[in-house]
């Protein structure tokens, strides 16, 4: 049974706006994190008047809500690590520790949300909590209606499959897609899987939060309004990390073994009309 009065370790870093809980954990698995001077451990709890440290730093109590968004220009990682030359923190230097609420790829650019209030993180990027991301992307090859239909149907990537989501031309070579999970660069990987390469990637809406017409590389504070609605959203969010069972991957695979077999026929058939219908043989 735990103290009333206590909480775990990673929400009393976080809730600092040292850093989001999963760079918490992170930084006490690496046993960068003390205790009254003592190593931790995942899922140790901290009572008031504990004394918490990262790298011998005094972790205190964050007493300044930082919400700001930030029109991220390509070539800007999204890290909070000031060993990368383009880290978005330096790039944004403000006066407050901030760090980004998930992620936009080095060539992306767009609409990105820092912030120093890690309990809202996860609660905002679990896929779980359909909170939409928007985006407008332009690709190498003429977007067509199949495209468009194959894309927002489920395209098999990194041993699942995507989410539905909602996808519309723009333009010949232009299409908008709003997304409800962020697996890692996810709209690149399913364009590639449908023969088709990225070209450009803009964030443009975030939740209720819009892009508008704020300039590539400035950011503002959020307004009063779009705070309000932005934490009224996320408040009954379930923030916990998804734990993914044998079950879960089980049923994932078996989303995806359609779509390899699939695959690997449209592959024998490019084989077969490229060798004359003789199979290639593979080495003796």
């Amino acid at each position: 049974m735990h103290h009333p009065d206590s909480v775990r370790l990673n929400k009393a870093i976080s809730d600092s706006g040292y850093c989001s809980r999963r760079e918490a954990d992170t930084l006490i698995e690496k046993g960068r994190v003390t205790i009254n001077g003592e190593k931790t451990g995942l899922g140790d709890r901290v009572m008031p008047g504990d004394e918490v440290r990262v790298d011998g730093k005094l972790i205190t109590k964050n007493d300044t809500e930082v919400f700001i968004m930030l029109n991220k220009p390509v070539g800007i990682t999204c890290t909070t690590d000031t060993r990368f030359d383009d880290n978005v923190v330096d790039f944004v230097n403000h006066p407050e520790r901030i760090f980004p609420v998930g992620r936009l790829d080095k060539p992306s650019e767009g609409l990105l949300l820092l912030t120093n209030v890690g309990d809202i993180v996860n609660r905002i990027l679990r896929a779980g909590n359909a909170h939409e991301k928007e985006y407008i992307v332009k690709v190498d090859r003429h977007v067509t209606d199949e495209f468009v239909k194959r894309m927002g149907s489920g395209i098999p990537i990194l041993d699942t499959v995507t989410k539905r989501c909602k996808v519309e031309r723009v333009s010949r070579f232009e299409f908008r897609i709003i997304l409800v999970q962020g697996l890692n660069r996810q709209i690149r990987r399913m364009c590639e899987y449908l023969g088709y390469e990225v070209v450009a990637l803009q964030r443009i809406r975030i939740m209720n939060l819009v892009l508008g017409d704020l300039p590539v590389g400035e950011w503002r504070d959020l307004t009063p309004a779009e705070l309000k609605t932005l934490k009224e959203a996320v408040k009954d969010s379930d923030g916990q990390p998804k734990v993914f069972t044998k079950e879960d991957r089980k049923k994932a695979e078996e989303k995806v073994k359609p779509e390899i077999k699939r695959r690997e026929e449209r592959r024998l058939k490019r084989e077969q009309k490229s060798t004359g219908g003789r199979r290639r043989r593979g080495p003796n």
